[in-house]
This record gives C-alpha cells, sequence and structure tokens, in this order.
C-alpha cells in the first residue's frame, strides 16, 4: 500500500499539461480497445475515469475545476447532439405509430421504476425520477441497423420516432421533479413550475427555432461564425432552461431539436459533432467516472443488490411489454419486435446526465434527490443496458430483413 500511496502522490504531483496529454492518450486508446470487445466507448471511458480519479490513481483529485467544466459542456452537447440527431422528416412520416409506441415505452417503465424505487424506501419525488431515468432510451445500436440497411423497415422507424417523444417526456417529467424536491411540493408552485416549461418549451422550440435559423442564414458562409452561433444557442437554451428552474440538459435536448432542420446539412454542425465526441463527451464520461469509488461501489451492489436488480429487471419488463403491446397492434414480427427491444434498452445519454444532475440536487435539509447508493445501481444499469443492447441489436436485426423478404404485413418500408 506504501508504494501505491507513493505512486498516487507523484502522478497527483504532475504537471497540468503532462496529465492533460495522459487525457488525451486516454480518450484516443481506451475506445479502441474497447470495440474489440464489443464495450461501448462511453462505458470504456467512464471506466477509465474510475482509474484515473481520485479513488484510484488521484490523477485528478476532487477539486478539478476546469475537468468538471469541460465535463459540464460535454454532458450539454451530449443532449444537444442528441436533438440534433433525431431525423425528423422520418419522424413525420411515421408519426402516429411513432408517437404511439413513444408514450408506452414511456409510460410503462416510468411507472415500473417508480414502484421499484418506491419498494426500495425511497420518497415519492425521488422515486418518479429514478421512474424517469429508465423512461429514455439511447440509440447505441443505431450503427447496427444503419450499416444493415433495416433502418428503412418500419418498426426500426417508429423506435427511432419514439426516441424523441421518450427523451422529451422523460425530461420533462425529470424537469417537474427537480424544483419540487428543492422547494417543496405545493400546488401553487407546482402550477408555476407547469407554467415554466408551458412557457420555455415553446420559446425555444419555436423562438429560438426561427431566431437562431434567422442568424445562422446570414453567417452560413462563413462557417467560424455558423459554429460558434451552435455554440451560443446551445449555451442560452441552457441558461433559460436554468432561469425556469429546470436543469440544463433540457435546454440543450430542446436546443436541438429546435435547429435540427436548419443545420442538418451544414459542415460546421460536422465540426462541432466533431469537437463534441472528440474531446468534451469523452470528458464527460471519464469525470463522470471520478464519482465511483470501486471499493463503495463494489459493496453497495452487493449490500444494495435488491436496487440494482430491481432496476434492470424494472427496465427490461417494461420496455418489453410496451413493444409487445405496438407489436401485436401494429402486427409487427417476433424479429421485428425483439429488434425494437434491443434498441430500446440502453440507458446512457439522457439517463446518465440526468443522472449526475440528481444526484448534484440537494433540498433545504441538504438531502441529494439521489443518493450514492442509487446513483452506484444507475451506473450498473447503464453498464449492463449497453452492453446487451447492441448485443441483441446485432443478433435480431438481421433476422428482419428475412421477414421482409416475405412482405409480411407490418414491416412495410417507411
Amino acid at each position: 500500500m506504501k508504494m501505491f500511496d507513493v505512486i498516487r502522490t507523484h502522478l497527483f504531483a504532475l504537471p497540468t499539461l503532462v496529465k492533460f496529454a495522459i487525457g488525451m492518450a486516454v480518450i484516443v486508446s481506451v475506445p479502441r480497445f474497447a470495440r474489440r470487445i464489443y464495450l461501448p466507448a462511453g462505458v470504456s471511458l467512464l471506466l477509465m475515469g474510475v482509474v484515473v480519479g481520485p479513488h484510484v490513481l488521484d490523477l485528478v483529485h476532487t477539486n478539478a475545476p476546469i475537468a468538471d467544466f469541460f465535463g459540464d459542456l460535454g454532458k450539454l452537447m451530449l443532449m444537444f447532439f442528441s436533438g440534433l440527431e433525431i431525423n425528423l422528416a422520418l419522424f413525420k412520416r411515421t408519426r402516429v405509430r411513432s408517437m404511439t409506441f413513444g408514450l408506452i415505452t414511456t409510460t410503462i417503465p416510468l411507472l415500473l421504476g417508480t414502484i421499484v424505487a418506491l419498494w426500495l424506501g425511497y420518497p415519492f419525488v425521488p422515486s418518479v425520477v429514478v421512474g424517469s431515468l429508465l423512461a429514455s432510451h439511447t440509440l447505441l445500436g443505431s450503427p447496427i441497423v444503419m450499416q444493415l440497411g433495416v433502418n428503412r423497415l418500419e418498426p426500426v422507424a417508429i423506435t427511432i420516432g419514439a426516441t424523441m417523444v421518450s427523451d422529451t417526456l422523460s425530461l420533462i417529467v425529470f424537469a417537474i421533479c427537480v424544483p419540487t424536491f428543492v422547494s417543496g411540493f405545493s400546488v401553487s408552485g407546482l402550477v408555476v413550475q407547469l407554467i415554466k416549461i408551458i412557457v420555455l418549451i415553446p420559446l425555444i422550440l419555436f423562438g429560438i427555432s426561427r431566431l437562431g435559423a434567422y442568424f445562422l442564414k446570414m453567417v452560413e458562409d462563413e462557417e467560424g461564425a455558423y459554429f460558434v452561433l451552435l455554440l451560443a444557442i446551445l449555451a442560452v437554451s441552457a441558461v433559460l432552461a436554468q432561469l425556469a428552474n429546470l436543469p440544463g440538459i433540457v435546454g440543450a435536448f430542446l436546443a436541438g431539436l429546435a435547429v435540427n432542420s436548419a443545420v442538418r446539412d451544414k459542415p460546421a454542425k460536422g465540426k462541432l459533432e466533431f469537437l463534441g465526441n472528440s474531446l468534451f463527451i469523452p470528458i464527460f464520461f471519464i469525470v463522470t467516472g471520478f464519482l465511483i469509488d470501486p471499493i463503495v461501489f463494489g459493496r453497495s451492489i452487493v449490500d444494495n443488490f435488491s436496487a440494482v436488480a430491481g432496476l434492470i429487471v424494472a427496465l427490461l419488463i417494461g420496455k418489453a411489454i410496451a413493444v409487445a403491446i405496438v407489436g401485436r397492434a401494429f402486427n409487427y414480427s417476433p424479429a421485428a419486435q425483439m429488434t425494437m427491444w434491443s434498441l430500446t434498452l440502453p440507458q446512457v445519454a439522457a439517463t446518465l446526465a440526468a443522472t449526475l444532475v440528481a444526484y448534484s440536487t440537494f433540498n433545504s435539509s441538504g438531502q441529494r434527490l439521489l443518493d450514492q447508493k442509487m446513483l452506484n445501481a444507475v451506473l450498473v444499469l447503464v453498464l449492463f443496458t449497453s452492453v446487451l443492447g447492441p448485443i441483441l441489436t446485432q443478433h435480431y436485426a438481421p433476422l428482419m430483413l428475412k421477414t421482409d423478404s416475405n412482405d409480411r404485413p407490418g414491416v412495410a418500408h417507411a
């Protein structure tokens, strides 16, 4: 142990630029290795954050304002890109079925997650927050279905469209819970918060959409200005959300939806995504790993196994029930239903971002909205589903092509 403590001391004493170089080496090398063992890049970076963080090697101490700022910016970019990447044209073509599936795959996991948290002894508001975390999903299997060409089939198309619905609704529920927990529940307070949400959503989706499109049009020939303006829209939307007592990630996601159509084919969008995906979002995952004490984490899984198992079971069953209802109603093949289920399992982007906001939110008594035990349980859920989802997608998505060749009802082209 003494030798290990000496190593920790020397690593912490390294110059800042050396630490930065090590961080860049981690961002470049770790995802490349993770792909060989079929581990998502974000999860591998999160695990590496545990290793280099304050609880293991202590390369970066608990108080790291620069890393925290980059991580916060990465978290906002992650949600901004989630809004940008939603195919609105595809959503419009399948909007009725997409909204139907989106509502069902949001509501059932939300209810089951809330019930599990209540069963574990959490108060009502934190329990609803836990439910909202299970309501969304991240399309980690999207590259797989696009490579296979099954993204043109209706079941996959409505699953992609349902992502917008589930992410939006889960974040709205989350946005209501956060100020309620901080200030306490009151009918008048809830009404005021709902009014703020009702004002904020159109303000960003329509106001910033039109205003942003106008200014972006003015500078579309100046790529540098276009790039900076996109960042400004992200920042302003996050600040507007915070002014409405909402998490900044809600404003970032809505901003992505607002300028979605205006920037879809612009080079500056690609460069912003390149910067975010290459630097800030990886740093967000690494900084998230700083929060995890592996000894406490492992002990909490054993001691709090009911929470881990409860969340995983609630998610698996909730998403399965939603797919079964929609699959039966729209006459989708078993392969299509399993593919839809696999695509809605991974809990990474919105789940992880919202969990960290909840963990950092305190009420007047100094209590966290989500405690360390629930944070650890959610991190296990993120790891488990981000591995399981793509594996199932890789297995079941190719089977859809066979049913498509038979022109089965409900597996038509989108």
